[in-house]
């Protein structure tokens, strides 16, 4: 670890030291043109003229013309602007030795629809990261961002993949950001800056790979809380940003790919009879929203087969443009559709459960189901076999119309992913562990007398799941039409400026019957007074006899969110010309969930099947079995309805105490309310507080009533000693709140016999003092040498533990205190500038190093103290926080070709997944996922003036994606799981046609 930190600060050091280099002008070409005033037709003297990528200025002369450059051939963004008009952007070509012209008609001020306004990812070249980077610098937070062209040459394929590119953040669970080793619950997920809701049955933020990156800008991340932020965006605010009204002609972008994956080609791919997705993403395996008449046989299907790959392939459209209605009026639009089918095979995986029976003896395979000393006990090592296939389809519209001091804009998005999964599980390594040389067919090995010691196992899942996300946003911007008027001499204030959202969003999630079928199989065995055939019986949950070895569940989520954000601006000049602001504004949310959950299975179902051999399997005769295993309902399901407010006010200032020094600061008061009303089934159960068993659940018994208010100071400095240096530092303060789940004292299980979550009425919120200091360094335009350290200090941090209370089961606690520190590098270089051949390569890489701890309490460190465990633990690493993040990419345009080659890698460090606990009596060690590595690489050609065609590899080292047991007292790390995602091929063809 401390080889690998010194390399990567080693590669930061000697990237940082590129020097400036002159241009060519031989080389060069340069940008002239002719500005105008548009009402009046004239020309437009001393207008500002800039070139974005390289940061070149010129202003127009009195007949409005202007010149800049040199400039090295290659596309820039030319931004044309003077104070009483509206800004306006140009994209123009330049080419070695030659003027480009780029002239502009400039019209009267009025409020510009500034977070609409996009650059076509499509366009190689584009100025999008330069733009970013300014956006970066004017943000009162501290902001790190990733462009739709930075996620398209990574081959990102969703926002959740695209924000592993951010300095400082990582993804858990394929789903949902980290952000400086803070998970999901410390961070503040926004689309387009509206708070989303989440169907999602365990945490509260959405799941970003409802997001394809054919609709995304950007993804905007602010690690510092200021107060016109979410009161929970403790780690970072991440803002998924869309792709929005571009300001220039209508255009139509059509895009077409067809992909292959190593692992997911051919015909042994997982499925099941009758699954498979339609085009629109339902299954045909037999499910609707009605269950079969109870009492009845179930003849579909209850376990996987065998058959063939789906294709992949994905496409997308978009069409849109602005139009001048004259009078100082635009209206504008933009329409996007999409559509992918995905799929992924997993053919090696593996899941062991280990444990420490005696201190000191190390880990052995876990055993239940039965009482070892008697001989009578299964095993949890699995081999795994899982068949993914997906379908995500949607669309989002935007229109925005402005005029002189208003503008309004009105978006929606519908995102709907289809997932079916078919998942293998087969235990037969226990039996050889207990039994070495174990044969199931020759009954003169070891273990063929101890039938019920560690049988061969097979569990297989059915699981077919549709998440729905949908918002509608109207935004408004206005510049209320009043004169300057001055405070004295001190202050002149300016037209105040006011911004609003309403929104209403929705998330959904589906799940109609999914089935998990389990079985045991037990070889022949000669008694001499009987022979006991081969056979297979039910795999029944906890080994009780009343369940059956089939469930099926019905489970429906859905969450809807009514929000609405206004926010007041004052800006001022001071007299030393410097300017600031002061804000104001409120924000309210109203969320309302329901959960609906209904469990079916063959109870009380004691039946068998003669089968010579394990590999034969009793789920493809099961159904078959008429009059054997009828299905009835389960009484013990729990639904609820809940509700989550949060009301706020906010002020807040940045305020220029210098020329070169800014203060940004002001405070939030935040409220919070959590309601959850349960409706139990007849024999439902719930854990009272202090209560050493389960009881009988009655309504308004585990009804939850949750609120707190909290007031949230933000400070912040920011000095320039020259222009190319910045220094920021922030202390502010958090919350983190719990989800519905963790609050609710009921027995939450997803299936019954399955892990038992048990809810903490007593469940408090997290409050977080947040550090932070920043160094950036801007050598040229589009250049960036930057170094942070953060701090988090965390009162309450809640995490989960592993509880015997009379019975085992995982519950939600506080601890109490947690700590986090860190450390943030980022170098982005343009390799042209130390070495005019190396023009159009460019090289960017960032690293994270993070330090964790959190401290147990005293029940818990009495428990690792008892005889039993004798594994004494005061503190633990964070869960979710990996050691190190690295990223590193290099992308080489080639304009004489216009062809564009990208390499991308990415690092996760080791990460705590699981603390430390006890189950049955016995120790379990810390879980952590290993270290790995993702390589990708594209490559781009343009072909003409309207078509693309770009190739490329993801995942190109496909490494072994594991975890591990840990701990100190165990020796070795020991294999918890493995799995891998395969290599990914792709071809996509592109087409942009403007009007």
């Amino acid at each position: 670890m401390k080889s690998g930190r010194a390399a990567a600060i080693a590669a930061f050091l000697y990237l940082s030291g590129a020097p400036l280099r002159a241009q060519d002008p031989a080389a060069s070409g340069s940008i002239r043109g002719v500005v105008k005033d548009r009402d009046f037709d004239a020309p437009l003297p001393l207008a500002d003229v800039s070139v974005l990528e390289t940061g070149q200025k010129a202003v127009t002369g009195d007949q409005g013309n202007y010149l800049v450059g040199p400039l090295k051939p290659g596309r820039y963004t030319v931004t044309l602007f003077k104070e009483g008009y509206v800004r306006q952007n140009r994209t123009v070509q330049v080419n070695a030795g030659a003027l480009a012209d780029a002239d502009a008609s400039l019209e009267g001020d009025f409020v510009d629809l500034e977070e609409f306004v996009v650059k076509d990812a499509l366009d190689l070249g584009t100025g999008t990261e330069a733009s970013l980077l300014e956006l970066r610098f004017e943000s009162p937070a501290l902001m790190d961002s990733v462009s739709s062209d930075l996620i398209s040459k990574a081959g990102a394929s969703d926002a959740a993949a695209a924000l592993r590119l951010v300095s400082g953040a990582s993804v858990a669970d394929g789903k949902s950001a980290v952000v400086r080793g803070l998970p999901d619950r410390y961070v503040s997920n926004q689309l387009n800056g509206v708070r989303l809701p989440t169907a999602d049955e365990t945490k509260r933020s959405v799941d970003l790979d409802l997001f394809p990156a054919s609709i995304l800008e950007s993804i905007q991340v602010s690690k510092t809380f200021t107060p016109d932020q979410q009161g929970d965006a403790s780690g970072g605010a991440v803002n998924v940003v869309l792709r929005g009204i571009p300001d220039e002609p209508w255009f139509l972008n059509i895009k077409s790919q067809a992909s292959v994956n190593t692992q997911a080609s051919g015909s042994d791919f997982l499925t099941y009879r009758g699954g498979g997705l339609t085009f629109f993403g339902r299954d045909d395996g037999g499910r609707d929203r009605q269950l079969d008449a109870l009492g009845m046989d179930w003849e579909g299907a209850v376990g996987v087969t065998r058959g063939s790959a789906p294709f992949d392939h994905k496409w997308s459209m978009s069409f849109g443009g602005t139009e001048d209605l004259g009078d100082g009026m635009r209206l504008g639009g933009l329409g996007s559709l999409f559509y992918e089918r995905d799929s992924s095979f997993v053919g090696d995986g593996v899941d062991n459960s280990l444990w420490v029976v005696t201190p000191g003896a190390g880990l052995t395979p876990e055993t239940g189901q039965g009482d070892p000393q008697q001989g009578q006990f299964n095993t949890a090592l699995f081999d795994i076999t899982q068949g993914k296939q997906s379908v995500q389809w949607g669309g989002m519209g935007a229109v925005g119309f402005e005029m002189e001091n208003h503008s309004f804009a009105l978006a929606y998005l519908h995102s709907r992913t289809a997932e079916d999964v078919a998942t293998l599980a087969e235990d037969v390594r226990g039996k050889e562990h207990f039994f070495p040389g174990h044969d199931p067919l020759d009954p003169n090995t070891p273990g063929h007398l101890e039938s019920d010691a560690a049988p061969y196992l097979r569990m297989e899942t059915l699981e077919y799941t549709e998440r729905t996300l949908s918002s509608v946003q109207l935004k408004g911007r206005h510049t209320l039409p009043m004169d300057d008027f001055a405070l004295g001499e001190a202050f002149t204030f300016k037209a105040p400026e006011i911004d609003w959202i309403a929104a209403y969003s929705s998330a959904a999630l589906d799940q109609p019957d999914k089935r998990q079928f389990g079985s045991a199989w037990y070889p022949a065995r000669d008694l001499g007074f009987i022979v006991i055939p081969a056979h297979f019986r039910g795999l029944k949950p906890a080994a009780n006899i009343n369940f059956g070895n089939l469930q099926r569940i019905w489970k429906e989520i859905e969450e809807e969110s009514k929000q609405f954000q206004l926010n007041v601006k004052l800006p001022f000049e001071q007299w030393s010309g410097d300017e600031g602001f002061l804000k104001a504004g409120l924000f309210v949310d109203r969320t309302d969930r329901s959960f609906d959950q209904d469990s079916f299975g063959n109870f009380n179902d004691n039946s068998t099947y003669d089968a010579p051999t394990f590999s034969e399997f009793w789920s493809a005769a099961f159904p078959a079995q008429i009059g054997q295993h009828a299905i009835t309902e389960s009484t013990y399901d729990v639904d609820y309805e809940a509700a989550q407010k949060i009301d706020a006010l906010y002020l807040m200032a940045d305020v220029p105490l210098a020329s070169r020094v800014r203060a940004i600061g002001g405070f939030r008061i935040e409220g919070t309310s959590l309601r959850i009303v349960n409706d139990p089934e007849a024999d439902a159960t719930w854990f009272p507080p202090g209560s050493a068993a389960p009881t009988q659940l009655n309504p308004g018994d585990a009804d939850v009533n949750f609120e707190q208010t909290d007031f949230l100071p933000s400070f912040g400095l920011e000095y320039k000693p020259v222009d190319e240096v910045t220094l920021r530092g922030a202390f502010n303060r958090t919350v983190a709140r719990q989800t519905f789940r963790e609050l609710t004292p009921i027995i939450q299980q997803e299936y019954l016999g399955g892990p038992i979550f048990v809810g903490n009425p007593f469940l408090k919120m997290s409050a977080v003092e947040n550090w932070d200091l920043r160094a950036d360094y801007v050598p040229y335009p589009g250049a960036l040498v930057s170094a942070s350290w953060f701090r988090k200090n965390v009162e309450d941090p809640i995490e989960y533990v592993q509880r015997v209370e009379g019975f085992n089961h995982t519950t939600a606690v506080n601890y109490p205190r947690g700590r986090l520190t860190g450390f943030e590098f980022e170098v982005r270089q343009h390799l042209g500038e130390l070495w005019d051949p190396l023009a159009g390569l460019q090289v960017g890489a960032n690293a994270t190093f993070i330090s964790s701890e959190v401290f147990l309490p005293e029940d818990e460190i009495a428990a690792f103290n008892l005889p039993n465990i004798a594994a004494p633990t005061t503190s633990r690493d964070m869960t979710n926080a990996p050691e190190r993040l690295f990223n590193v990419y290099l992308t080489y345009d080639l304009e004489a070709t216009r062809t564009q080659f990208a390499v991308f890698y990415t690092v996760q460090g080791d990460t705590l997944v699981a603390g430390a606990g006890s189950f049955d009596g016995h120790y379990v060690p810390d879980v952590y996922a290993l270290e790995y590595g993702t390589l990708n690489f594209s490559v781009t050609q343009k072909l003409g003036e309207h078509f693309a065609l770009q190739f490329q590899a993801k995942n190109l080292l496909n490494p072994d994606i594991e975890t591990v047991y840990r701990s100190v007292y165990t020796g070795p790390d020991a294999l918890k799981t493995s799995t891998s995602a395969g290599a990914e091929f792709s071809l996509t063809l592109s087409a942009e046609f403007t009007f």
